[in-house]
């Protein structure tokens, strides 16, 4: 890792940390060293609690599977490895993580999923771009608060995954999901 994770936690963000353990059965690594800069801490965390709700118009599978992909092109280890685990889980097995890098050439993704696959990788990769069929290709499936949301969930792992990778946060593949 090039930059050492918080040694200390403050009292107020302990709460996250406690959760973490509960949930992943250790805190995480990236949350430690976003916890060298408290405020920034709170308000990464408070953006991804209003995209990861129960009541989000993009389902908990197709979040996860959004979120491996925007990891895997951004060569985040620790997203990849993270999101791999919750993606397996949601969708119950392995089988959509290990075709995600060929999902144009797999039968295991629906329609909607490529759609929002191919609009994903057109956010994502900064030699594309998106275009007005692939927000009318969404239309098919998500209002505009949803085409919304889903664009705040991409961004968001865009911020995610090239934080943790430009800082090389290490993959725990012992996490516990």
């Amino acid at each position: 890792m090039r930059i050492n994770p918080a040694k200390k936690i403050p009292w107020y963000l302990r709460p996250f940390f406690w959760f973490q353990q509960r949930k992943y059965g250790q805190p995480l690594e990236a949350a430690k060293v976003w916890a060298r800069r408290p405020r920034l801490f709170l308000s990464v965390a408070n953006l991804y609690g209003a995209i990861d709700r129960r009541r989000s118009p993009i389902s908990p599978t197709l979040r996860s599977l959004v979120t491996v992909r925007v990891s895997q092109i951004n060569h985040c280890r620790f997203c990849v490895d993270l999101n791999s685990a919750t993606l397996a889980k949601r969708a119950g097995s392995m089988d959509k993580v290990n075709e995600l890098e060929n999902w144009r050439d797999s039968d295991i993704f629906s329609p909607m999923e490529k759609a929002v696959l191919n609009y994903t990788e057109a956010v994502t990769f900064s030699d594309r771009r998106v275009e007005d069929n692939m927000i009318e290709a969404l239309h098919d499936y998500f209002d505009d608060d949803g085409v919304v949301e889903l664009t705040a969930l991409i961004t968001f792992q865009n911020l995610s995954s090239k934080f943790n990778e430009a800082l090389d946060v290490p993959p725990k593949t012992t996490v516990i999901i």
